[in-house]
């Protein structure tokens, strides 16, 4: 199966602006050199494409001979002006092109528990391999791959090792994120086809919407999961609140399962407020068809007070911490 750009992206290029005519002058003194070491993927007037083997030295050169507060630059294919100073960061968070090539993922899982106190399902979650072995705290991981224009390729990684988890006993909970997919029919379909390969039931795959409150096109949203929908899979809302995750989103998207953010669970028993949305939202699950879930069961007598609620599935350190897929599994 061939695969897109995003899906296996190569070496970075930078789209450097020299902003001043004095910077513009420096530059082309400089291009038969570049060219002759080949780094230089483009040239147009004002601005030159530097290969990101080519960077490094680059930088340095431009520091001590230009004025780089003039000079800007955005990676090739996006539209997003940085200032020249922002290049050293990503030229240090290269670490993460390792972590995405060699799919140095390590899937952890979670159990996800019903009214009854028995396995329902598991939430796969991705952890992240340094190159000694030690694993890379998640949030710095995926801020890494979104400077660096990683993040689609981050998140099919992560999608399709999660896939391989189908073993573990009962349903499986994917998180993606709909920002770093493009079009679902061709951004997808890897990770559909390797379900079909496994020969594993697409119904027992529930994939998580996470950072919902980012997507602006909500249209492109519903295709995605229409996408899903329409495969035999289902999908979840996940950190549904008081805040982006409205009864209106609800409404809108219809999700099968909705996961009560943890706010909203730790501590419940005991606070009026807390009760109001996490009631509500109750209502809205109910309204709209979705499995209500609460995520983040952390004290026996907010465990107590959902269950009584009408809550019918329970995820968090009460029942178990996530702990590494044992590799028979994975």
């Amino acid at each position: 199966m061939s695969e897109c750009r995003s899906c296996l992206p190569g070496e970075l290029h930078y789209r450097v602006t020299a902003g001043t005519g004095a910077n513009e002058n420096v530059m082309q003194e400089i291009l038969p050199f570049m060219r002759a070491a080949g780094v230089i993927a483009k040239e147009e007037e004002g601005m030159v494409t530097v290969r990101e083997s080519g960077m490094a030295d680059f930088i340095d050169f431009c520091r001590d001979h230009m004025d780089t507060s003039r000079m800007t630059f955005q990676l090739d294919g996006e539209g997003e002006q940085r200032p020249f100073e922002a290049l050293a960061p990503l030229l240090d968070a290269r670490w993460i092109d390792s972590i995405v090539f060699e799919g140095r993922v390590v899937p952890y899982c979670q159990p996800i528990l019903d009214r009854e106190g028995k396995l329902f399902a598991h939430e796969i979650l991705s952890r992240f391999a340094r190159e000694d072995g030690t694993l890379a705290p998640p949030g710095e991981v995926f801020r890494a791959a979104k400077a660096r224009g990683r993040l689609f390729a981050l998140d099919r990684v992560c999608r399709m090792s999660a896939v391989k988890c189908a073993e573990l006993p009962g349903k499986v909970f994917i998180n993606f994120i709909p920002t770093s997919i493009y079009a679902p029919e061709h951004c997808l379909r890897s990770t559909v086809a390797l379900a079909g390969e496994l020969g594993i039931d697409p119904s027992r795959f529930v994939f998580e919407v996470v950072e919902t409150e980012y997507v602006e096109d909500l249209n492109h949203l519903k295709r995605i999961l229409d996408y899903y929908r329409q495969r035999g899979f289902q999908y979840a809302l996940d950190d549904v609140g008081e805040g982006f995750s409205t009864v209106e989103m609800l409404r809108e998207l219809r999700p099968h399962y909705m996961k009560l953010d943890m706010g909203y669970v730790r501590g419940v028993a005991d606070d009026p407020q807390k009760q109001e949305v996490a009631l509500k939202m109750l209502a809205a699950a109910r309204e709209t068809g979705a499995v209500p879930l609460a995520e983040g069961v952390e004290a026996p007598e907010d465990y107590d007070w959902l269950r009584q609620a009408g809550f019918e599935l329970f995820q968090g350190y009460l029942f178990g911490k996530p702990a590494p897929v044992a590799k028979e599994q994975g």
